[in-house]
């Protein structure tokens, strides 16, 4: 008992705090079922590497000394030391793609890049806020609404910060549901948001199915290089499904290899929460300007849209733009649901879908922008 009783003496103020931030987290993910592949780990994580001693980050060997501990070494080797983990997701994410309603209408790559207005919103915020350029990048890539990408960004630019940005990123991805209605209503009127859109549904052939992939990769790599490992990837795991050849693969890639990596993920991110790092002013501002990236990015795709409007003859429902956030697919069902709640019996699901795998491609190409930006300046 007098063990124990040590160990509770030990346990500071902001250790508690974090026993708070891990339990909400496991809560939202259980009870709310947002994200809870990755916030469950990540919650549970957050109280492991804050028990005081934790031999999670570091233990005692008889005859070895000091060495990391499980949670340090899985940070260490997946994430401080190579990209592996995050670029490996991509596998898995570009296989569950389907950008048959994007190659039905090309023209939604257009909203997909103007939904990443938040990106540079948010860099923006952080630099006027007194985070300096690589930090300010990576908490503006919260932005993008993809987690794997602002994983993979402020871990190149070796951010201090990346445990709150990735908390950020994933819970905010989370709560699209309840943040992009309220973006969309600041700016868009219920005769706006009630649209219709008919779909003209064209046959893509898997030719163009299979190509569509190598030339992103080709072009992307060419225009951005700094992009190339985040959207080839994407777009290897998209091919992997449109081949036709390799259907285990690509059944693998979308459940085992995104669960198990998800999984590993979450755990090794919880390394960057240990409470000295994490409970500061510093990781506040992140949370709020991460929500501003959000709301930026929702008002930025439907304010494109409007503008796109006033120079055409078939209106676009402006809400559309709001799915151009990479959030995939749960933008595009948020958009549906409002429209069919405004409107009933409004169906704009494909225009939407057809945004949202956009915004998947153009936030990895504006990562690697910003990777590209920020080291050509120091």
């Amino acid at each position: 008992m007098s063990f124990l009783w040590e160990g509770i003496l030990a346990i500071t103020w902001q250790q508690l705090v974090m026993y708070a931030v891990g339990g909400i987290l496991i809560w939202v993910a259980i009870k709310k079922q947002y994200e809870p592949s990755l916030l469950l780990p990540m919650g549970f994580g957050a109280i492991l590497v804050n028990l005081p001693g934790s031999n999670a980050i570091n233990q005692t060997l008889q005859g070895v000394g000091e060495v990391n501990g499980i949670v340090t070494w899985l940070y260490d080797t997946g994430i401080a030391a190579s990209e592996a983990l995050p670029l490996l997701l991509f596998i898995g994410i570009g296989a569950m793609i389907d950008f048959g309603p994007l190659l039905s209408k090309p023209s939604m790559f257009l909203y997909g890049a103007a939904a990443q207005f938040g990106i540079f919103a948010a860099l923006l915020i952080a630099v006027l806020l007194g985070f300096d350029l690589k930090d300010a990048a990576s908490i503006g890539i919260i932005g993008a609404a993809d987690g794997p990408t602002a994983l993979l960004v402020s871990q190149v630019l070796k951010s201090n910060y990346i445990g709150a940005i990735a908390v950020a990123a994933y819970s905010y991805m989370a709560l699209v549901p309840i943040v992009q209605p309220f973006a969309i209503k600041l700016v868009t009127t219920k005769k706006e948001r009630s649209i219709r859109m008919p779909y003209e549904s064209s046959s893509v052939s898997k030719r163009t199915r299979i190509l569509f992939p190598i030339f992103v990769t080709i072009i992307v790599g060419l225009i951005a290089p700094s992009s190339a490992s985040l959207v080839g990837f994407l777009m290897f795991g998209n091919l992997i499904r449109e081949c036709g050849v390799l259907q285990s693969l690509s059944d693998t890639a979308q459940t085992t290899l995104t669960n198990l990596i998800t999984l590993l993920l979450g755990i090794t991110i919880s390394f960057s929460m240990q409470a000295e790092a994490f409970v500061r002013p510093d990781t506040l501002f992140i949370m709020v300007i991460g929500l501003a990236a959000f709301v930026f990015d929702t008002i930025g795709g439907v304010l494109f849209a409007k503008f796109l409007n006033l120079f055409t003859k078939n209106k676009v429902n402006p809400m559309v733009g709001a799915a151009g956030i990479s959030a995939f697919p749960m933008a595009s069902r948020v958009v549906q649901k409002i429209a069919q709640e405004e409107s009933p019996g409004n169906v704009i699901l494909m225009h939407a879908a057809g945004a949202n795998v956009a915004g998947q491609v153009a936030s990895a190409i504006a990562g690697g922008l910003l990777i590209n930006l920020v080291t050509s300046f120091m």
